[in-house]
C-alpha cells in the first residue's frame, strides 16, 4: 500500500468509525438523562429513591439480556444494518419515554432503548477491530469511548438547561428527533470492512462455521480475561452509572448545597474528565505496550481521588469540579480492558468476546444503581421538600462506599489480567 492509498484508507477508517460511534454517543445520552430530571421523574411518577433507581435501571436490564446475542449476530451478520435496527428501536423507545403516562410505560420505553443499546459499543469495537491494526486498537478505543462520554456531557448541563426552558418531556422529543439524523449518517457513511477485503470477510465467515456455533460460544465462555475484564470495567466504570448517571446531582444539591445549574456543572466534569482520560489512557497504554500496569494505576488512582471527595469538608463549586473531572480522568483506565479482550481472542469472534464484558457491565447497573438508592435510605430520616426525599451527607456516604470497595477490587483484578503486550495472543 503507497502513502497516499494508506492516508486514504486511514481517514476512511476514521470516518466510518466515529460514525459508528455517534450511535454511543447518542446512547450515552439516553443511559445519562435521568440524573438530569431526577427531580422531576420522581414528581412525575411519584417515585421514591429505590423506584427511581429500578426506572433507570430498566436501561440495564435489557442490555444485560441482549448483549450476548447481540456480539454474536455481529460477529455474523451486517454491522451497518444491525447499527440501524439498532438506532430505530433507541428512537421508538426513548418516544415512548417521553410521552408515557406512568411509570410501567416510562420503564417499557427505557427497557426498548436498552435493547437497542447492546448494539452500539460493540458495533464499534466489530468495525474498528476491522479497519486497525491491534497496535491501534487501545487509541481508537480510547476515541469511540471519548464519543461516549460526549453524549454524558450533553445529557448534564445542556439537557438541565433545556429541560428549564422547554420541560423535560419536549427536552426528550427533541432527544428522540437526535436518533433519525444519526440513522441518516449511518446509512452514508459506515461500511462493513474495509474496501478489497472480501477474501478476508470469506475467511472469517470460513472460521466461524468451522468452530461451528456452540464451540465459538464454548471458547469465550471459558476465556477467564474475558471475565476478568469485564468485571474490572464495571467496578470502574460505578461513578459514571452512579455519579453521572443518576444520583451525582442529587448528591451536590443535597450534601453540598449547589443549585441544579451548578451540580449540572460538577457532573459534566466527570464526563469531560473522561473525555481526556480514555485517549489518554490509551495512547500511554499503546506507547509503553502494556494494558494491565495502566488499569491498576488507574484504579489506585479512582481511590484515592474518591476518598477525598468523600472526606474533604466545605469543598467549594471549583474543589468538586476538579474533583469530578479526576474522578472521570483517573476511571478511564477501565477503556484498556476491551483491546486487551480483544487481543485475547481470535478476531472472528471480537464482537462475542467483548459482549462478555459488556454483559457484566450492565449486569453492574442493574445491581448498584437500586442498591445505592436501598442504602440512601437504610438511616434516612424521611424528612421531604416538595415530594422529593432530603438525604443527608452521612446517608450519601454510606451509599458512596460502594465505589472505594469496588475501585480496591479493581486493582486485584487487573493484576490477574493476563498481559498482552499489545499484541494478538490468539
Amino acid at each position: 500500500m503507497n502513502t497516499l492509498t494508506a492516508a486514504k484508507h486511514t481517514k476512511l477508517a476514521w470516518a466510518v468509525t466515529l460514525t459508528a460511534a455517534l450511535f454511543f454517543f447518542y446512547e450515552f445520552i439516553q443511559l445519562i438523562l435521568p440524573n438530569a430530571i431526577n427531580v422531576q421523574l420522581m414528581q412525575a411518577f411519584d417515585l421514591n429513591a429505590p423506584e427511581l433507581g429500578w426506572l433507570a435501571s430498566m436501561y440495564f436490564c435489557a442490555n444485560a439480556i441482549f448483549l450476548f446475542p447481540a456480539g454474536n449476530l455481529l460477529d455474523r451478520y451486517s454491522t451497518k444494518k444491525l447499527l440501524l435496527g439498532a438506532v430505530a428501536l433507541c428512537t421508538i423507545g426513548t418516544f415512548v419515554f417521553a410521552i408515557a403516562p406512568d411509570y410501567r410505560i416510562a420503564a417499557a420505553g427505557r427497557f426498548v432503548v436498552g435493547i437497542g443499546a447492546a448494539f452500539c459499543f460493540l458495533s464499534c469495537i466489530r468495525v474498528a477491530s476491522r479497519w486497525f491494526p491491534p497496535s491501534r486498537m487501545a487509541l481508537v478505543t480510547g476515541v469511540v469511548v471519548t464519543m461516549a462520554m460526549l453524549g454524558g456531557f450533553v445529557a448534564q448541563s445542556p439537557l438541565v438547561l433545556l429541560t428549564k426552558w422547554i420541560g423535560w418531556r419536549h427536552a426528550i422529543l427533541w432527544d428522540a428527533g437526535l436518533g433519525i439524523f444519526i440513522a441518516l449518517a449511518i446509512i452514508f457513511i459506515v461500511q462493513d470492512r474495509p474496501p478489497n477485503s472480501h477474501e478476508e470477510a470469506k475467511a472469517d465467515k470460513a472460521k466461524l462455521q468451522n468452530l461451528g456455533f456452540l464451540r465459538c460460544i464454548k471458547l469465550v465462555l471459558l476465556n477467564p480475561n474475558n471475565w476478568l475484564g469485564g468485571i474490572y470495567t464495571s467496578l470502574l466504570n460505578l461513578p459514571v452509572f452512579l455519579l453521572g448517571g443518576l444520583w451525582g446531582m442529587r448528591y451536590l444539591v443535597q450534601v453540598h448545597n449547589l443549585t441544579e445549574v451548578q451540580a449540572s456543572y460538577a457532573t459534566s466534569m466527570l464526563f469531560v474528565g473522561v473525555i481526556f482520560g480514555s485517549p489518554m489512557f490509551g495512547w500511554f497504554s499503546d506507547h509503553i505496550g502494556r494494558r494491565c500496569l495502566p488499569m491498576i494505576l488507574g484504579a489506585v488512582a479512582s481511590l484515592i481521588v474518591m476518598l477525598i471527595l468523600m472526606y474533604t469538608p466545605d469543598l467549594s463549586l471549583t474543589s468538586l469540579i476538579i474533583l469530578f473531572f479526576l474522578i472521570g480522568f483517573v476511571t478511564s483506565s477501565q477503556v484498556l480492558s476491551y483491546p486487551a479482550i480483544a487481543e485475547l481472542n481470535p478476531i472472528s469472534l471480537t464482537g462475542t468476546a467483548v459482549s462478555i464484558a459488556s454483559v457484566t457491565i450492565m449486569c453492574s447497573g442493574v445491581i448498584f444503581q437500586p442498591l445505592f438508592g436501598w442504602m440512601l435510605e437504610l438511616n434516612w430520616d424521611h424528612t421531604m421538600v416538595s415530594d422529593v426525599p432530603v438525604y443527608s451527607a452521612h446517608d450519601f456516604n454510606t451509599a458512596m462506599w460502594i465505589m472505594p470497595i469496588a475501585f480496591v477490587i479493581g486493582i486485584a483484578i487487573a493484576a490477574k489480567i493476563r498481559e498482552t503486550y499489545c499484541q494478538a495472543q490468539a
